[in-house]
């Protein structure tokens, strides 16, 4: 049945779903890549599409931005359409000195400033972590495809215009980069035992001094190696 967020029924999402914060990145997978692509939600304008990649069945759907979207999509995907596997294909502020413009991140780990996480009245501080056999096959993907992706921890931020100014700090604990969902879809579907990873691009570097930054289409047009590599995993 539909939710309040997610017009659609049983059967409509594949197993695996892409999910990009973009709507019109949604779009643009759905139309580049998916053979007879349909869309089957488009609530708040929230696309999702489902067709088939190399004769396999795969949905992509948006998350908004932020971990209170992705928290709702993700939930009911896993919950009420049975999926089994979400892939975020988003992008990121690199964080590491060795991260330049359309890099390409596997987040292993998601540290957070996000008070997500007290909802399940943990005696602690639960520490969200990918999938490892999507994480694994992701990154064996990557180096056969020729592409060089960093794999390791990222920071889920709550805040994207951030007073503190504290990415030096996360920078001394070996973090690559920031972005701003994959705790709560790690903590979601350790809570539901599915299956969840985060792969990012590059898309600005805001502790260099040049401040490079890419365009907004740019950021939904040409992260195609990031779209590819979850594509050939899901």
């Amino acid at each position: 049945m539909p939710t309040p967020h997610i017009a659609a029924y049983v059967g409509d999402f594949a197993k695996t779903v892409l999910m990009p914060g973009d709507p019109l990145r949604s779009k643009f997978i759905a139309e580049t890549y998916l053979e007879n692509a349909i869309l089957i939600n488009n609530i708040r304008g929230v696309q999702g599409y489902t067709g088939t990649y190399k004769g396999k069945k795969v949905s992509v759907m948006a998350s908004g931005m932020g971990m209170p979207s992705i928290g709702i999509y993700s939930y009911e995907l896993y919950h009420f359409f049975n999926v089994e596997n979400i892939i975020r294909v988003g992008s990121a502020g690199a964080i590491h000195e060795e991260l330049k413009l359309r890099d390409i991140v596997i987040a292993l780990s998601a540290c957070t400033n996000s008070n997500f996480g007290a909802q399940y009245n943990l005696p602690g501080n639960f520490a969200p972590t990918a999938s490892f056999s999507l994480a694994q096959n992701a990154f064996n993907t990557a180096v056969k495809m020729g592409c060089s992706a960093k794999i390791g921890p990222v920071f889920s931020s709550d805040i994207f215009y951030d007073d503190a100014q504290s990415l030096k700090d996360w920078q001394k604990m070996g973090v690559l980069a920031v972005e701003m969902e994959a705790a709560a879809l790690y903590m979601n579907a350790a809570r539901s035992g599915k299956n969840a990873l985060c792969i990012c691009t590059i898309s600005d570097c805001p502790l260099s001094e040049a401040k490079e930054e890419c365009t907004a289409e740019e950021r939904q047009v040409s992260f195609t190696k990031m779209m590819e590599i979850a594509l050939e995993i899901a």
